[in-house]
């Protein structure tokens, strides 16, 4: 535990600014709930006077607070090859602090940290499937902030601009995971009790439907729309990160809507079904599930 009498100095180099310097003055702040100053330099006299230097210094050391990967040799690779930035040194340092839980801290390593240390060491996580089209990543997010040649805000503004931005992706980052173990008991309790556990209903429609695809039997999960009172009933995905179902709708219900779609299932107060065939809504919850049963009974 630091001592917060005065502001934590955090060093970090000074010119073009990039994820993993931004996301680790984030962290920091977080972990000292924003009672940081932050000095942008290559000057090791002032960066020596400093609490914690990130991302200069050629130098990693845990003890001295100092965390930085340009050193020969870097700071070490993970088991996937991932070398280490910055970020993911200071994350492995005092991730499970700011998460509260190992568990979260390493979820959080995967879904973001890993992402910003393989964009900083060079390391390629995708091949893109199209020449003209590629993802716009949480790195292209914090690259948005570079000030254009038209404008005439520094670069240190700019980065304290990114930084507050991070900020809000990483708090954001650490609570949907830390809610969503939270919800893996009672989803667990949900599924034990389904009378048909290809069929899940949420009467809480904000948990977690990722958490399904742990199971081997569920097809569709019923919930109630967050807004109003109708149904949604959804098709659980093949895995979390993907986006092909394990089960669709009739082909014939897509794109379908009101008097039409009732037409084609009998069930009388259907609302829509999704042109892709992976989610589809009624006005009641006995609307959704009649829905959800008749797509099992569709070979």
């Amino acid at each position: 535990m630091f001592l917060l009498k005065n502001k934590i100095k955090v060093a970090v180099h000074s010119g073009a600014f990039h994820p993993d310097d931004v996301f680790s003055v984030a962290l920091l702040s977080i972990l000292f709930d924003g009672k940081i100053k932050v000095f942008r330099t290559r000057d090791e006299k002032v960066y020596g006077t400093c609490d914690f230097v990130v991302d200069v210094g050629l130098v990693h050391d845990v003890t001295g607070k100092k965390f930085d990967h340009h050193q020969e040799g870097g700071a070490g690779k993970r088991p996937n090859g991932i070398s280490y930035s910055s970020f993911g040194l200071l994350w492995s340092t005092y991730g499970e602090k700011v998460c509260n839980s190992k568990k979260v801290a390493d979820i959080v390593d995967h879904t973001l940290v890993q992402i910003i240390d393989a964009d900083d060491t060079g390391f390629n996580l995708c091949d893109l499937k199209l020449k003209d089209v590629s993802p716009f990543s949480i790195t292209d997010a914090i690259y948005a902030f570079y000030p254009t040649w038209k404008e005439s805000y520094t670069l240190d503004e700019a980065f304290t601009d990114a930084v507050d931005f991070a900020k809000k992706i990483l708090v954001r980052e650490i609570k949907t995971r830390q809610d969503t173990i939270a919800a893996e008991s009672i989803v667990d309790d949900i599924y034990k009790k389904a009378e048909d556990k290809r069929i899940i209903i949420f009467e809480n429609n904000m948990l977690p439907k990722s958490l399904l695809t742990n199971y081997p039997e569920p097809l569709f999960t019923v919930y109630k729309e967050k807004d109003g009172n109708a149904w949604r009933v959804t098709a659980i995905r093949k895995s979390e990160h993907g986006f092909e179902v394990r089960k669709t709708f009739p082909q014939r219900w897509a794109a379908k809507t009101g008097t039409e779609l009732v037409e084609i299932t009998g069930v009388s107060d259907a609302t829509f079904c999704h042109g892709s065939c992976v989610y589809a809504g009624a006005k009641s919850r006995e609307g959704a599930i009649k829905l959800a049963q008749l797509a099992l009974e569709n070979q």
